[in-house]
């Protein structure tokens, strides 16, 4: 790995502000937890994606790709190697009648408004959900009955090789909290959303009461990742942690929501030692009283 000879073909690319060097991921994660990653690169579009690609590998240098941070636990050692972050840089949109073709890096909170503003509907579930357009379609991130997959028509990716190609639906694989992208190392480039013409005063107070009952039901005050387990088959995550007793259950200054048992909160300075010693217990008194294995939803990188 040779990151300092990447480093000078990468300035010949990119702005300075766009190549970050030792920058804490505390910085990029919902969860305001993680040590520094050697170099952070912020594309601004696909060419740039590509470019940054071609030159990691180039150099033998390990990477990884990431959104808005907003499912994602970072070891308190950092990274090694390089991130490179597809989030406000790289987060055009265009609506062409009832579809929108939009670059991965666009919050689902600014799509959803986009569709609504446009006279287009089903995105409303996607209106609370903090992640980025290709996180979400990665992970086929859903809330309140609807998924990513219900409104995915195709997207563009960028391959191991270096190659862009085009997927459709049935070839992304979308199962629960999961699609081929997790499996194969593709990187979500571009998307083309398909909606349906809808009524503005009626898409608007739909997204309102999914925004009251995330405010009622979940710890919104405090920096998360979000669920921290996915839903085992046939129960509910946060009903199986509450029941066996871990409500405010705390390891360091990483807590079980009080609010919403399948939250795990930061209450502050919470180390990533904290969250995944806390995940572990919860895991093994739920294990132990139901014989049900939760799984988590967050994603867990970096040194050990």
């Amino acid at each position: 790995m040779n990151l300092d000879k990447a480093y000078q073909e990468l300035t010949a690319i990119f702005k300075p502000e766009q190549l970050l060097r030792h920058e804490s991921m505390s910085r990029h994660t919902s969860f305001r937890i993680g040590g520094p990653v050697d170099l952070m690169i912020q594309p601004a579009d696909s060419e740039q994606i590509k470019l940054a690609f071609d030159i990691l590998k180039k150099y033998d240098i390990p990477f990884m790709i990431m959104g808005n941070g907003s499912n994602l636990l970072v070891r308190d050692k950092g990274i090694r190697g390089a991130v490179i972050k597809i989030a406000e840089r790289f987060s055009q949109a265009e609506v062409r009648d009832d579809t929108i073709h939009a670059q991965a890096g666009i919050l689902l909170s600014a799509l959803s408004r986009l569709a609504l503003i446009s006279g287009l509907r089903g995105l409303e579930f996607a209106s609370g959900i903090p992640g980025t357009l290709g996180g979400a379609v990665a992970m086929n991130a859903g809330a309140y009955g609807g998924e990513l997959k219900d409104v995915v028509q195709w997207v563009s990716v960028l391959d191991e090789n270096g190659t862009i190609n085009i997927l459709n639906k049935e070839e992304l694989a979308f199962g629960y909290r999961t699609s081929i992208i997790q499996h194969t190392g593709l990187i979500v480039l571009e998307v083309f959303i398909g909606l349906e013409r809808g009524n503005y005063e009626e898409s608007r107070a739909l997204m309102q009461e999914l925004t009251r009952r995330r405010q009622e039901k979940q710890p919104l005050s405090y920096p998360s990742a979000g669920s921290a387990f996915k839903r085992p088959v046939g129960y509910y995550a946060g009903k199986l942690i509450q029941d066996a007793g871990l409500k405010g259950m705390r390891v360091g200054n990483a807590q079980i929501s009080e609010k919403h048992s399948g939250f795990i909160i930061n209450l502050g300075n919470a180390t990533a030692c904290d969250v995944i010693e806390l995940i572990e217990k919860v895991k093994a008194r739920v294990r132990e009283q139901t014989g049900v294995e939760l799984h988590p939803e967050v994603k867990i990188v970096g040194e050990e």
